[in-house]
């Protein structure tokens, strides 16, 4: 089973495009792509770890559409924007505000937010993150799986290890 993490999608926000300079020419078009990326690497028994900012200012039956409309198990790890329509919804596996996971010895700390320290930072562990949008420089070991880094959809969690073991030349 493939692991794929995540984050930032922000459905339904209008100013997400102007915000985080989206090359959609509307929220529909913007919500329908997403939509589609996703589901064209995701399969429906995967497991996806969603690291918070789902959907902004959304009701409940709408949070409820995309996410059954989106393949994979999913869990989602609580950002900034996820209301109660958000973390309310039946079809997360899991909602926290932050994880852990331990994959083929490798520990991955997830949290919507950019760590400067995490646990086991100096025994190898990454720290995936949101929120950021592309726009803060990462430090070793971290690697941001927002939608606006990564075209638009999932990433698999083994892809994260080759932007997060990157040297950093300052």
């Amino acid at each position: 089973m493939t692991i794929y993490v995540t984050s930032d999608h922000h459905w339904g926000h209008a100013a997400a495009r102007s915000l985080y300079r989206r090359p959609f020419a509307s929220v529909d078009e913007m919500d329908r792509l997403m939509i589609e990326r996703w589901n064209a690497v995701v399969g429906p028994e995967e497991e996806v770890w969603h690291l918070g900012d789902f959907a902004v200012r959304q009701s409940a039956d709408r949070v409820g559409s995309i996410l059954a409309s989106l393949n994979g198990r999913k869990h989602l790890v609580l950002g900034n924007n996820d209301n109660d329509a958000v973390t309310h919804c039946a079809d997360w596996q899991s909602v926290q505000s932050y994880a852990e996971l331990v994959v083929d010895g490798v520990r991955f700390v997830l949290c919507h937010y950019p760590f400067r320290t995490w646990r086991d930072m100096g025994k190898g562990a990454i720290n995936l993150h949101g929120h950021s949008h592309g726009r803060l420089k990462p430090l070793a070991r971290q690697c941001d799986v927002g939608v606006d880094v990564w075209d638009f959809r999932p990433v698999r969690l083994t892809d994260t290890l080759s932007v997060a073991t990157r040297s950093r030349v300052e």
